[in-house]
C-alpha cells in the first residue's frame, strides 16, 4: 500500500477518488484550497491540509510532514469561461501550480505522478469519433491549453524518475456535481427537475458527449496505482446525444418539460472516447450505464435538494 496525495480531494471527482484509494487500504492525504471543494466532501479518514497548490512554502511544509509517495492531482480551476475571461488566472492555477507540485515531488522522490487531465477540451470537433490518445490535440479555450501544457511537463519530469500517467476524462457525472455555475448537463438536469423549471436544451439536442459514472473514474484512478505508465481516455466509449440524456431524467419524472434554446457558438457537435488503451494497459472498464448512473446521481441530488 502506498502514502498518496489527492490534490482537489475535496472537489466533485477529487473526493470520490480519495475515498476508493481509502478503501483500497491506501493511506491518504487531502490537499485542497476549498475554493470550490468542500470540507465535508473529504473523508474522514484521509488526512486534510488547507493549502493552495501555487502557496510554494505550503506546498514543501506538506511534504516534508506527510511524505507521499504517489501524487494525484484534481486541483484546478475548472471553468472554461473563467479561462476565457481570466487566461492568466488560469494558467497560474493549471500551469505553474502543476509546476510547482511536478518541483516538489522531484525533491521528495515522488515515484508515480496521476495527472487529470481531459478528452473533450483537447480534442474538440475531432476528425475520427470515438477519438483515442493519438487524436491531434487541438485545444479551443485557454482551459484545454493549459491543460495541454501541464500534460507536457507531467511528461518532461519523468526524467526525474517520476512515473506520469495522464488521464483524459470524457463528461464526468455523479453523486457531489455542483448543479450551479458552469456545471456539467446532468448536475443542471437534475436541478431543474427537482426545481420543477423544466430543462433547456440548446440548439437540436443530437450533440453528443461521452457521460462516464464519477465512481467508473475513481476505479481508473485506483487502476493508475500499479497500472502502467502512459496516457489514457477514460470515458465509456458510447455516444449519447443530449436528447437521450433527456429522455433518462423524463423516464425518473414523467412531468419533466423541456424547451429549446438557441445553439451555444463553437460548442463541439461529437464528443466520445475510444477507451480500448486504458482496458488494455490499466485493466480498467467503465461499469455503471447511463441509466443507472442518472438514477443514482438524481436520487442524491434529491436527498439534499429536493
Amino acid at each position: 500500500m502506498s502514502r498518496i496525495l489527492v490534490t482537489g480531494g475535496a472537489g466533485f471527482i477529487g473526493s470520490h477518488v480519495a475515498e476508493a484509494l481509502i478503501e483500497a487500504s491506501h493511506t491518504v492525504a487531502v490537499l485542497d484550497n476549498l475554493s470550490s471543494g468542500k470540507r465535508e466532501n473529504v473523508p474522514e479518514a484521509a488526512r486534510f491540509y488547507h493549502v493552495d497548490i501555487t502557496d510554494k512554502e505550503g506546498l514543501e511544509a506538506f511534504f516534508a510532514e506527510f511524505k507521499p509517495e504517489i501524487v494525484n492531482h484534481h486541483a484546478a480551476q475548472i471553468s472554461v469561461n473563467r479561462s476565457v475571461r481570466e487566461p492568466c488566472f488560469d494558467a497560474e492555477q493549471n500551469i505553474l501550480g502543476t509546476i510547482n507540485l511536478l518541483e516538489a515531488s522531484a525533491r521528495h522522490g515522488i515515484k508515480r505522478f496521476i495527472f487529470a487531465s481531459t478528452g473533450g477540451a483537447l480534442y474538440g470537433d475531432a476528425p475520427s469519433i470515438p477519438s483515442n490518445e493519438d487524436t491531434p490535440v487541438i485545444p479551443l479555450a485557454p482551459y484545454g491549453i493549459a491543460k495541454a501544457s501541464a500534460e507536457h511537463y507531467v511528461r518532461f519530469f519523468s526524467a526525474e524518475r517520476i512515473e506520469p500517467v495522464i488521464l483524459r476524462y470524457a463528461n464526468v457525472y455523479g453523486p457531489r456535481q455542483d448543479p450551479y455555475g458552469e456545471a456539467g448537463v446532468v448536475g443542471i438536469f437534475s436541478l431543474k427537475a427537482l426545481s420543477g423549471e423544466g430543462c433547456v436544451i440548446y440548439g437540436t439536442g443530437y450533440q453528443t458527449r461521452d457521460f462516464v459514472y464519477v465512481k467508473d473514474v475513481a476505479r481508473a484512478n485506483l487502476a493508475a496505482v500499479d497500472g502502467k505508465p502512459g496516457t489514457y481516455n477514460i470515458g465509456t466509449g458510447i455516444e449519447t446525444s443530449i436528447n437521450k440524456l433527456f429522455s433518462e431524467f423524463k423516464r425518473l419524472e414523467g412531468s419533466l418539460k423541456v424547451s429549446h434554446d438557441a445553439a451555444r457558438a463553437g460548442e463541439v457537435l461529437r464528443s466520445v472516447l475510444d477507451v480500448s488503451r486504458a482496458g488494455n494497459d490499466l485493466c480498467w472498464q467503465p461499469q455503471v450505464n447511463l441509466s443507472d448512473g442518472i438514477r443514482q446521481t438524481y436520487a442524491w441530488f434529491k436527498e439534499r435538494i429536493g
